[in-house]
């Protein structure tokens, strides 16, 4: 695949035909902090030209099955590269995060002013209540239920406002196992009703919702070695996901199951604890 830039356009309309997803070109990702285990010993270690490249890659697999909207990285702001945390998208309306940490903070203003220029409703979460957005929330395949996230990052108490915003069952998760700080990081809910986990992120009650709602032979429970490769962070577009490297075997189960595996290395990603789900954000149609 090329790594030619990709050269930024206007807001445009976005199309129904296919889904649409928000990315953020790499130009200024860096590992500058450290506010998640991933980030230990790695600031500063990223290559910016290998990020961009493995962000291409993505962009352009995407690209070929999807619309993607760009925003422009703003200074200061070297996280706003992963959009998932932006906000979560539901019926043109945006549940704009509010971010736990004062560091990324700054990318609010951002991203709000990009979802309003773009036509979409922005709803504010109270910074009492912190919410990272898709990061911690998932609708099911069905959009019969959102699954949301509890614990490092979004607090329980936020969960609530999801629900009376949009009429939809909230289901909560305790995410117990800080280097799976999002949900986004251990669950992936996938098409025809699967859902792709790593059980031992969550708490029992959480793992009982879980299984309670799927059916054993809808779950495809990853090992600890696939979580640590970020292999529920995936891009489910239909019967293709779009994913980190993940072992053979893993892989050959996804396929068993009708899905068209595409992976992607990004490593650099990974240094800030990220990959392909953290780096784009699902956006309905207006």
């Amino acid at each position: 695949m090329s790594t030619q830039p990709v050269e930024l356009t206007n807001v445009l309309p976005l199309l129904a035909s296919r889904p649409t997803y928000l990315m953020c070109p790499p130009r200024l990702y860096d590992v500058d902090y450290v506010i998640n285990p991933w980030m230990a010993g790695n600031v500063h270690a990223s290559s910016r030209e290998r990020a961009a490249a493995q962000w291409q890659n993505l962009y352009e697999a995407i690209s070929e099955i999807a619309e993607v909207e760009l925003i422009d990285p703003q200074p200061g702001s070297p996280d706003m590269v992963f959009t998932a945390n932006a906000g979560l998208e539901r019926n043109g309306i945006v549940a704009l995060s509010s971010f736990f940490h004062a560091e990324r903070q700054g990318e609010e203003r951002y991203f709000r002013r990009w979802f309003e220029d773009a036509g979409y409703r922005v709803l504010e979460i109270p910074r009492s209540t912190p919410f990272e957005g898709e990061g911690d929330a998932l609708f099911s395949s069905d959009g019969s239920r959102l699954w949301a996230g509890h614990g490092p990052r979004t607090a329980a108490a936020s969960h609530n406002k999801l629900s009376r915003t949009w009429g939809v069952e909230v289901v909560s998760l305790h995410l117990i196992d800080p280097r799976f700080y999002h949900l986004d990081t251990c669950f992936a809910p996938l098409a025809n009703g699967y859902i792709l986990y790593y059980p031992d992120a969550f708490d029992a009650t959480s793992i009982a919702a879980i299984e309670a709602f799927y059916p054993a032979s809808k779950r495809i429970v990853v090992a600890e070695a696939d979580a640590l490769r970020f292999a529920c962070n995936a891009v489910n577009i239909g019967d293709t996901i779009l994913l980190n490297t993940i072992s053979r075997e893993l892989s050959a189960q996804l396929q068993s199951k009708g899905f068209r595996v595409v992976q992607i290395e990004l490593s650099e990603f990974l240094k800030a604890g990220g990959a392909a789900k953290c780096l784009v954000m699902h956006l309905g149609p207006l």
